[in-house]
């Protein structure tokens, strides 16, 4: 993709946000997009809300399941960007038509006190962790999931900020020596179990995913910050939200959370 084309997408996905009508799938428009284009999209599209005023609290890793993967024909996670328009309480409630079709999933948060960059090791992503908590990932898409018999591929997935829209984070806090692979999660929307799952299903261990994460953005001249929260990746099925859904996560010891759509 050229720079104008990439500035061109970029501003439509803004666009789409803002109107809360999906655009058409970039692989379609762009079928030679690359990865690295598409993360230049991603950036175009934060670029705009950074001019606005937006900060940066973090990131998010996404497609860190093998179903998910396989769904999609990739052998790697995604990631995208946490703003600090992004983030909701406990208890909250979302208001309505704040997205166009929200999703939620259960993950695990990391808490960083230092620095990451590039290769990393497991002991260096715990000495750089200050805590991890419960939180639900709030997913939303700017783009169609399907198009004229085309589905979603990694390029709209990337480019969409990697379908990130908000984060509900626990108050409680953990050590991140603790073996986050047991962590689990029953999830029940309106009172009614819908999903459970267990930390191990985040590339076998989470932390995993924070290696991960600190070697792509190295690749891109970036790095985790302290004081940025990483969503390591959803460890169940991402659950539709309409409006009037409430929904409970009960971590058992590692926390409960709670939200609200209007």
């Amino acid at each position: 993709m050229t720079p104008d084309q990439i500035a061109a997408a970029g501003d439509s996905l803004y666009l789409a946000e803002q109107s809360r009508m999906q655009r058409g799938l970039l692989s379609a428009e762009y079928p030679s997009a690359t990865m690295d284009d598409a993360y230049a999209v991603q950036r175009a599209f934060i670029d705009r809300k950074l001019a606005e005023g937006r900060r940066v609290i973090g990131w998010k890793i996404g497609l860190t399941s093998r179903a998910m993967q396989q769904q999609l024909n990739i052998t790697t996670p995604d990631s995208g960007v946490l703003l600090d328009d992004m983030a909701f309480a406990d208890g909250c409630t979302i208001p309505a038509n704040r997205f166009i079709a929200p999703r939620i999933e259960a993950e695990i948060a990391f808490m960083m006190k230092a620095p990451l960059d590039g290769e990393v090791t497991r002991d260096e992503v715990l000495a750089a962790t200050d805590y991890v908590a419960p939180a639900l990932e709030i997913l939303d898409t700017r783009i169609l999931r399907t198009q004229d018999g085309k589905t979603r591929t990694i390029i709209d997935t990337i480019s969409d900020n990697a379908a990130n829209a908000g984060i509900v984070m626990g108050n409680a806090r953990h050590d991140p020596a603790m073996n986050l692979r047991w962590v689990g999660a029953i999830v029940k929307r309106d009172g009614v179990v819908e999903e459970t799952g267990l930390g191990a299903g985040v590339l076998d261990d989470p932390i995993t995913g924070i290696i991960w994460l600190s070697r792509r953005m190295g690749q891109y001249g970036q790095r985790i910050e302290p004081g940025q929260i990483i969503l390591s990746g959803s460890f169940i099925r991402a659950m539709e939200c309409p409006s009037g859904a409430h929904i409970d996560a009960d971590f058992g010891p590692f926390g409960h959370l709670t939200c609200t759509f209007a």
